[in-house]
C-alpha cells in the first residue's frame, strides 16, 4: 500500500517556496504574523472535555511556513522547544524572547547523501532524563543522542539483526533509560516498495539502558507516535493507516504484541489527517494528534474531544509551565493552554 498520511505534501512548487524562505530568512516570528486569525476551535463529544480545556482556549501562532512540522519537544532548563521540518531537512528552536529560528541545517543526512530517501531531514525528537535531546534521523536512518552544550551527536541504534531500520519516526523513554521507538518506511522513496527497504517489518522497538535492543510489536501496518504512560506501566502506539487507523496499548511487563486501545476511524470524516504523534497528562489523558487537529482521549479510551487546527497535525507536547500544549499542526506551530497539567518535567 502506497499513501501518505499527508495532504499536499512537499514536492509541490508551495512546499519547495516554503522550505526555501524558512531557509533563507532562518527565523520565522511571531511578531511577523497576524493575529486576528481563529488558530484553534474545539470541539467537544463528552461534557468532560471542558475539564481538560477552555470553550475558548487562549491559543499563540508562534511559527508558520514549514512544510511538514513535527517532533516537538520541551527542554524546561533552557525554556525552549525544539521541533523539526522533515521534508526541508531542518530542525528548529522555539524560545518566548527569541522566536523561531533555524537549529539544526540539516537536521537528518547531508542533502548529496539522501539518495533514496523521500524525507531525508529528522522526525521525533525528546529530551532524555538526562538532558541530552533524542533525535529519529530519517535520513541516517538511526536513533541518535544529541548534546545540546556541544553538539555532538551519537548514534544509538542504527539496525536490528543485521539489518538498516527504515526510518526512525517517533521515540519514548521511560525513567530507567529505556528508549522506545517506532520504524515505519516514511523517510524512504516507495515506502515499503523502496529498494532500500531492509527490514521485513515496520516495528516498534524497545532499546534497554544497558544498549540491548528487542523488537517488541511487528505486526502494525504503519506504527508512528509513541508515548508512555505516567505510570510507565503501558506505551501506546499509534498506527498511520487509513484502513486501520488506532493506537495499539503494550505494557512493558507483557510478552504480548498490545491490543487495539482506540479507533480513531469514527473521528475521521471531514477531516485531514491520520493518527500521529501523543502527548499525556499529568492524569493520563492521551492527546492523539492527526484528523483535523489533536483529540483528547481519557484513561478509558473514550474520546472526549477534538482541539481543532484545521488541518492534519502531526505531534504536540506540553511545557512551559505545563499547562501549554504545543502542537505541530502542518505549515505551523501552535501553542494552546490547557486545564490540566502535562506529564513531564516542567517549570515551577
Amino acid at each position: 500500500m502506497e499513501f501518505s498520511r499527508r495532504t499536499a505534501l512537499a514536492g509541490g512548487a508551495a512546499a519547495v517556496a516554503a522550505a526555501c524562505s524558512a531557509r533563507q530568512t532562518g527565523q520565522i516570528s511571531e511578531s511577523n504574523i497576524p493575529m486576528d486569525e481563529a488558530l484553534v476551535s474545539v470541539e467537544a463529544f463528552d461534557p468532560l472535555f471542558f475539564d481538560v480545556i477552555a470553550p475558548k482556549p487562549v491559543a499563540r501562532m508562534l511559527g508558520r511556513g514549514f512544510t511538514w512540522a513535527e517532533g516537538p519537544a520541551w527542554d524546561a532548563q533552557r525554556a525552549a522547544l525544539y521541533f523539526t521540518d522533515v521534508p526541508a531537512n531542518l530542525a528548529y528552536r522555539w524560545h518566548a524572547e527569541t522566536g523561531t529560528q533555524v537549529f539544526l541545517d540539516p537536521s537528518g543526512v547531508d542533502p548529496a547523501k539522501s539518495a533514496g530517501m523521500r524525507e531525508p531531514g529528522a522526525n521525533g525528537l525528546l529530551l532524555r532524563n538526562d538532558g541530552k535531546l533524542l533525535v529519529c534521523n530519517h535520513g541516517r536512518r538511526a536513533v541518535e543522542e544529541m548534546d545540546l552544550d556541544t553538539g555532538a551527536r551519537k548514534t544509538l541504534a542504527q539496525e536490528y539483526g543485521g539489518q538498516r531500520f527504515n526510518s526512525p519516526n517517533d521515540v519514548a523513554e521511560a525513567a530507567d533509560g529505556t528508549i522506545y521507538f517506532t520504524d515505519p518506511p516514511y523517510g524512504l522513496e516507495g515506502l515499503n516498495a523502496s529498494p532500500l527497504k531492509e527490514m521485513s517489518v515496520n516495528g516498534v522497538y524497545r532499546l534497554s539502558a544497558a544498549g540491548d535492543l528487542s523488537l517488541i510489536i511487528d505486526d502494525m501496518t504503519f506504527p508512528n507516535g509513541a508515548v508512555l504512560s505516567p505510570s510507565q506501566d503501558a506505551l501506546y502506539v499509534s498506527q498511520s493507516d487509513p484502513a486501520a487507523p488506532l493506537i495499539r496499548k503494550w505494557h512493558p511487563e507483557s510478552s504480548k504484541k498490545g491490543e487495539v486501545w482506540f479507533d480513531a476511524a469514527p473521528f475521521m470524516e471531514g477531516h485531514d489527517g491520520l493518527p500521529d504523534g501523543m502527548a499525556v497528562s499529568d492524569a493520563g489523558h492521551v492527546f492523539l494528534a492527526g484528523p483535523g487537529g489533536v483529540l483528547v482521549i481519557d484513561q478509558n479510551a473514550r474520546c472526549l474531544g477534538r482541539i481543532g487546527t484545521g488541518r492534519a497535525s502531526a505531534n504536540c507536547t506540553f511545557g512551559e509551565d505545563g499547562r501549554t500544549l504545543f502542537i505541530t499542526a502542518k505549515d505551523r506551530l501552535i501553542a494552546v493552554r490547557t486545564k490540566i497539567r502535562g506529564w513531564g518535567r516542567f517549570a515551577g
